[in-house]
């Protein structure tokens, strides 16, 4: 069984007016026909991806750090570029609120429940996983990462701070 990896993206169905005093609704059918979404995403998420390379944003560790090379950075994008990216698109929540609750499933939630933390000590952080490669029981995995690794970890999940308002 191959694992294929998710993006999810809410994308409004419309925008807001130059001068932002309205919004203008997209048409009834999608925006852009689901093949030419495919093309697209798949473009300009790996041009981002390289902008942000080039411009020192990314860090590779453990096994993925012969990336920081640019050669070996563009070989491993190949064949994404190859690929035919798979764009899912469906019909647009009911209402502001579900979108809100939608939402709130993946920013109010821990980046790890005490549950699946099995140990702590000098040998670092013992913890339970589910390996989505593997079927059945062997789907739960354990692992355990030095200190350093598992907070590095554990900071990719924080939210940054809000900006402080004006007012």
């Amino acid at each position: 069984m191959t694992h294929h990896p998710h993006v999810h993206m809410i994308v409004p169905g419309g925008g807001i007016a130059p001068g932002g005093k309205r919004w203008i609704s997209s048409r009834p059918a999608f925006l852009l026909p689901v093949r030419v979404l495919g093309r697209l995403f798949r473009r300009l998420f790996l041009t981002q991806l390289l902008a942000l390379y080039d411009a020192r944003r990314l860090s590779f560790f453990g096994a993925m750090a012969p990336l920081a090379e640019r050669r070996t950075f563009l070989r491993h994008l190949s064949p994404a570029r190859k690929k035919h990216w798979v764009v899912y698109a469906k019909p647009p929540f009911a209402g502001p609120e579900a979108v809100l609750a939608y939402l709130s499933r993946y920013t109010h939630r821990v980046a790890i429940s005490n549950r699946r933390l099995l140990a702590f000590g000098d040998a670092g952080v013992t913890m339970r996983y589910k390996d989505y490669r593997r079927d059945g029981a062997d789907r739960q995995r354990v692992m355990t990462l030095s200190s350093d690794e598992f907070i590095r970890r554990f900071l990719l999940h924080v939210l940054p701070r809000e900006p402080e308002s004006g007012h």
